[in-house]
């Protein structure tokens, strides 16, 4: 199993493949469907986003309030073609990987090719225990949207499927 430390330079996306088993550490951010759309109006009036892209990772999530003690409620992965309309001109402004559940359309395949990324597949049905691998989590944007607001993490081992390799090649078509 790989082990991948975010965040990190595309380079070191180029060795991952199709099928290999990662394991995650270092920041991601959580966006789902309504931070996904807030995100493009900005993007379309020429406004900054709440988060740098350039080497940055989204994970496809919206998580669960924290039990008491806790750092975060479940997190597990919604349904990445959700987002596949948005995902391309991320990539292309700089995003390096997205982390989601099911497949990811054609154009996402050439926009993963055309900018040396990655999508992930996280398990679903397993939020509570890719909880577990989140050490920091804090809201960074979109507080209004409750658990669809962006948010901050820091995992640790957090365990991901390239879906999806920089050259194209998929095991979830």
């Amino acid at each position: 199993m790989k082990k991948l430390t975010l965040p990190c330079a595309k380079e070191e996306l180029k060795d991952l493949k199709a099928g290999e088993e990662v394991l995650i550490s270092g920041t991601i951010y959580t966006a789902r469907d309504a931070a996904h759309g807030r995100m493009k109006k900005m993007l379309d009036k020429g406004e900054k986003l709440p988060l740098d892209l350039k080497s940055s990772v989204i994970y496809y999530a919206g998580a669960c309030p924290a039990k008491p003690g806790a750092v975060i409620g479940s997190c597990g992965p919604t349904t990445s073609r959700r987002m596949d309309g948005y995902a391309p001109e991320l990539f292309d402004l700089g995003l390096i990987a997205t982390i989601g559940k099911g497949p990811v359309s054609d154009e996402v395949l050439e926009a993963l090719k055309r900018n040396g990324a990655v999508y992930f597949c996280a398990t679903g049905g397993a939020g509570a225990l890719i909880a577990k691998c989140v050490e920091e989590c804090e809201v960074i944007a979109f507080d209004d949207l409750g658990p669809e607001a962006i948010k901050k993490l820091k995992v640790k081992d957090m365990p991901v499927i390239v879906g999806a390799d920089s050259n194209g090649n998929t095991i979830v078509k």
